[in-house]
């Protein structure tokens, strides 16, 4: 068990104390039940707020409050296991803090730490926001694993961005064992290299440009709660209509996450004609498994660099796109939506950019020439769509699940229009249903006039264009309303 020596000098006369015990947590966020720590309050009630510092008395790790008679020392009980480092690190750089808690039978159980400055003290890392920051981080982690179980801010730190190399190195040593083991250790390397005056300032730049990207990100595991069926149904419904089967599919998918906990091993790839909602299936996925998401479009992608990102040795090198991907996302758990994945093979530099989707969908992790390291891809669930499957190479099918969108029938397609795509239109051109009316013959007439398209996006223009035109009819023509017939329909979009 560790103890925290702030003193940093050795007492072979005296043990080594440890007064407090560690409890594993994965709350995500602190409140009297679930406090950040506890102190002793044996020898006085503490008050609700109380300023101080971390200190080591005697080896016994305690906080020091600054009382109007002087200070006094309170040891400390419990500490949630993800907070070890970061208390160990305030104490031994006597940072000020102010404690929000309330007195309990168990101890003072504190649910708040902020950062007070007095003048001439330190500020932490020289960064406003630091400490909020680095706890809201700490809340968002999971403990440690060899940690024992127990029990287990309002403030917002997500404007807070770790740029200066002293955050960086602040950010790293609270996180602690938090962060995944192959990234705590790839970020010790490069910032040594980022210190060091043996190495080109290009080369620091880079090192402390991805230790940027890198410790920004929201390291998460593969565990994801489970995913109430009937919500994810009313979200289906509201973005698609129709599609029984393919929503089906999806629930099922549903369903087994939330009996194992974990991503289905394989993506989903959409087939089918444009204009048939593929991408609103896969936002709309997005939207049920409450994750971000971001769109990578094949058909502009012409090198397997801008996917893979450039090596340092390049002035100007960058990360890839599937790396900027997770720094947008700001977490490692997001959905990857592919667009036109039967593009992927027309690859017009040097290799096929879908050889590099292979290691990103196998969900072994990938690795950025740029960032020189493999980032986890447990949490990542591709979405891709294709108009024809044919043209997919089979290794990028053989890691999808692949399921078909059929066309819209012509029955499918006048209740689309006239439900959904008409009233939104009319809706935003602020008109009124009774003053853009059309006949059972122009809704009929309007679905044959598209019989030879594929999707709906033709019929979103024609109800775009009616509406216009009712539109103009009423301001310019100073009509009431406007009945559309076959006729009118046939003269306007033909």
């Amino acid at each position: 068990m560790p103890v925290f020596d702030f003193n940093n000098a050795t007492d072979d006369k005296k043990p080594v104390v440890c007064t407090y015990t560690t409890f594993s947590s994965n709350e995500d966020h602190a409140s009297i039940e679930n406090p950040i720590l506890v102190l002793d309050n044996s020898k006085k009630e503490w008050n609700h707020h109380s300023c101080g510092i971390f200190t080591n008395q005697s080896k016994q790790t305690a906080f020091e409050f600054d009382e109007d008679g002087g200070t006094i020392s309170a040891d400390i009980l419990l500490v949630d296991a993800r907070f070890v480092s970061l208390l160990k690190w305030l104490g031994e750089n006597h940072i000020n803090v102010r404690l929000s808690g309330k007195n309990t039978g168990s101890g003072y159980a504190v649910y708040r730490i902020r950062e007070i400055a007095f003048g001439g003290g330190t500020k932490l890392s020289a960064e406003d926001g630091f400490l909020q920051f680095m706890i809201e981080r700490l809340f968002a982690s999971n403990a440690p694993a060899e940690e024992v179980e127990d029990e287990d801010g309002e403030e917002n730190g997500d404007d807070m961005k770790l740029t200066s190399i002293q955050s960086i190195t602040d950010f790293m040593t609270c996180a602690g064992r938090t962060l995944p083991d192959n990234i705590r250790l790839w970020a010790r390397r490069n910032l040594a290299v980022a210190r060091s005056h043996e190495v080109s300032q290009e080369e620091r730049r880079h090192a402390q440009r991805a230790l940027s990207i890198m410790m920004n990100i929201q390291w998460k595991n593969d565990y994801f709660e489970a995913i109430d069926p009937e919500e994810a149904r009313r979200i289906l419904d509201e973005e698609l209509y129709g599609m029984e089967r393919v929503k089906k599919r999806i629930i099922e998918t549903i369903i087994q996450i939330n009996r194992t906990h974990t991503l289905p091993a394989y993506g989903l790839l959409l087939v089918g004609p444009a204009g048939t909602g593929k991408s609103q299936i896969a936002y709309a996925v997005a939207r049920i498994l409450k994750l971000p998401w971001t769109t990578l479009d094949m058909s502009s992608i012409n090198d397997p660099e801008q996917l893979t990102g450039s090596s340092r040795i390049y002035s100007n090198a960058k990360p890839g796109i599937i790396m900027e991907a997770f720094s947008m996302a700001g977490e490692s758990n997001l959905v990857f939506i592919i667009n036109e994945l039967d593009k992927a093979a027309s690859g017009k530099g040097n290799g096929n950019p879908a050889d590099v989707l292979l290691t990103l969908l196998d969900n072994l992790g990938f690795t950025d020439n740029y960032m020189e390291c493999m980032i986890p891809t447990v949490g990542v669930y591709p979405i891709a769509t294709a108009n024809d499957k044919d043209q997919i190479s089979a290794p990028l099918m053989s890691r999808f699940a692949v399921i078909d969108i059929p066309d819209y029938t012509p029955e499918e397609k006048k209740i689309i229009f006239s439900k959904f795509a008409l009233p939104k239109v009319l809706k935003r051109m602020s008109l009124r249903e009774e003053e853009c009316i059309m006949t059972d013959e122009a809704l009929d007439e309007v679905i044959e006039l598209y019989s030879d398209t594929t999707g709906i996006r033709d019929l979103e223009q024609a109800a775009e264009h009616i509406a216009a035109n009712a539109l103009y009819q009423i301001e310019v023509e100073q009509k009431k309303k406007v009945v559309f017939d076959a006729e009118m329909v046939k003269e306007l979009l033909d």
